[in-house]
């Protein structure tokens, strides 16, 4: 069995950023069910924040992330990720990133939501495109080991300790252990488990279910970002970065209705607070379609096409409406989970050996909603802390032999699945799964939604356990994989709802129509969710405050 220093699972950006925090003279390996470039990072386009303006502060970054996020966010580590933000926009320069500029030549830097000043650096709309794709030269100058196309299916445990994995070779069949001193999880968000969203299909929770089956809490699960502005069916986002320009928001009469929401921010106010204004124009029955409309247009051709070149193609190829012409049709679609395994500011999970970072951790910058070009940062500065402090530990740990325990029991679980009769494939429980997440989690909450959910979704965890594989091969086997994969997106739908049926008021991205408050007295604090035989235990820790008392 071969025994890597540091084994990454997940090689977008915060995987990639802790490969190549390690030093040179650890063996370093990063382990993908997809290319690396084809992580769901490169599907980034608004920017990357930082307080690189003169009149703007690392100081204002953290109080706008912080009251972003209605002070749930740990406030220890937004001030290290705004304090060390600077710095590595300019190591990401030095790399190659081709930031787009400003008329002196500088990184140029847009308006984003809930920003005190335009703080998000951008590459045109293709930020993340353009940070990946370097990164990856980065990592192939540097020599790492990818094991591109593999799927991760447990870790392995010995002792209490987390010391390599169990992953199946997607391309060519085969079940293999791999050992590592250190494994950091940086596998993305779980948007899969609803039925349309901004996310890639590749996004279904892997990282955070692989920890939480051995122990690790899940925190703040409940806090689902639900973009302001996504197309209708397909769910494909339509940067923030459209209203950082100067796009409007209308509805039916034409009006930009966010006036009577946020007057003073208007179509730059907190995303929570777009999207349940968008969801209230449509339920009064001022939409369009089911949408509202994003109007471009007064921006000119010009600007569109040298600013947001992707956003038109996105509209022109999947919505047939030319921005530079007409408006665009949207709606508010699930994006980004600010919950995931809980770690410390350097990506340490409570169980020794194992590190998170990027979307499926929760070292709670974010809290109960995310400001936009705060998610490509948390990858860049959070990956970079959790490679540094698991390669530190790395050097502590002596190489060993491992039992062939774990992989005897993936084994019996492969030969299981490969053997189930049952009457349903994956695809159709998984669609069901969307559908029930997306009826009863959505932007409004409510008790009775969200008992109907978890009811529903214990049968599925039943049926997903039972379901019949077509394909019986092991060549590129699509059908297994989702198999694994639904198995994961219930267990994480699972957490979410048992956070948010607990959680009896409003914050952020958690709008409960019965509970339409905030409580500060009893809810500023962090849901913690641990597996059980009979499903997530909650319990609740405080929130760090430091400079920041909850307003």
């Amino acid at each position: 069995m071969k025994i890597h220093d540091l084994l990454i699972v997940g090689a977008g950006l915060a995987g990639m950023r802790a490969a190549l925090a390690a030093p040179a003279q650890l063996d370093v390996a990063l382990i993908s069910k997809v290319h690396p470039v084809r992580s769901h990072s490169v599907a980034a386009q608004g920017g990357i924040n930082a307080a690189l303006g003169e009149s703007d502060s690392w100081e204002a970054h953290a109080f706008d992330t912080t009251k972003g996020g209605q002070y749930l966010g740990d406030q220890d580590a937004i001030e290290a990720m705004c304090r060390e933000a600077p710095d590595d926009i300019l190591e990401l320069e030095r790399m190659g990133v081709i930031f787009s500029r400003d008329e002196r030549g500088r990184i140029a830097q847009r308006p984003f939501g809930g920003a005190g000043f335009p703080r998000a650096c951008y590459a045109a709309d293709r930020t993340g495109h353009a940070i990946l794709h370097t990164m990856y030269e980065q990592l192939m100058k540097r020599g790492c080991h990818v094991y591109e196309e593999w799927y991760v299916m447990s870790l392995i445990m010995e002792e209490g300790i987390c010391r390599g994995v169990i992953a199946w070779d997607i391309v060519h069949g085969g079940l293999h252990a791999i050992g590592a001193k250190a494994v950091v999880l940086a596998t993305g968000g779980s948007g899969r488990a609803f039925l349309t969203s901004t996310n890639a299909v590749i996004n279904t929770g892997d990282g955070m279910a692989l920890a939480y089956r051995v122990g690790a809490p899940l925190e703040d699960m409940e806090f689902v970002q639900f973009h302001p502005t996504t197309l209708k069916d397909t769910g494909i986002l339509i940067t923030e970065g459209a209203r950082g320009e100067g796009a409007y928001l209308l509805n039916t009469l034409g009006e930009r209705f966010m006036k009577k929401y946020a007057p003073e921010q208007m179509e730059l106010a907190t995303r929570s607070t777009v999207s349940l204004a968008i969801g209230q124009e449509i339920l009064e029955g001022r939409g369009v379609d089911g949408c509202v409309l994003l109007d471009l247009r007064h921006l000119g051709r010009q600007r569109i096409l040298e600013r947001l070149p992707q956003i038109r193609q996105l509209s022109v190829e999947f919505a047939g409406v030319d921005p530079v012409e007409s408006p665009i049709p949207i709606r508010p679609g699930a994006h980004y989970q600010m919950g995931g395994v809980k770690t410390t500011i350097w990506g340490e999970t409570p169980v020794p050996g194992l590190y998170a970072a990027g979307e499926c951790a929760c070292v709670s910058v974010h809290g109960a909603n995310r400001l936009g070009g705060n998610s490509l940062l948390e990858t860049i500065v959070f990956g970079r802390r959790a490679g540094q402090r698991a390669s530190d530990y790395s050097a502590t740990v002596q190489p060993r032999a491992l039992s062939d325990a774990a992989f005897r029991r993936e084994e019996a679980h492969l030969r299981q699945l490969m053997d189930n009769d049952g009457p349903e494939r994956a695809w159709q429980v998984r669609d069901d799964l969307g559908k029930i997440m997306s009826l009863n989690l959505g932007i409004f909450r409510t008790q009775q939604s969200m008992t109907d959910a978890l009811k529903e979704i214990r049968t599925l965890r039943l049926r997903g356990e039972s379901v019949r594989l077509q394909d019986k091969g092991k060549i590129f086997n699509t059908d297994l994989i989702q198999a694994f994969e639904l198995n994961c997106l219930v267990e994480i739908a699972e957490t979410i709802v048992a956070g948010a049926l607990a959680r009896e008021e409003s914050r952020g991205a958690h709008y409960r129509s019965d509970f339409p408050k905030r409580d500060d007295g009893k809810w500023l604090k962090h849901t913690r969710a641990t597996k059980t035989p009979d499903g997530p235990q909650l319990s609740y820790a405080p929130v760090t405050i430091t400079k920041f008392p909850p307003k």
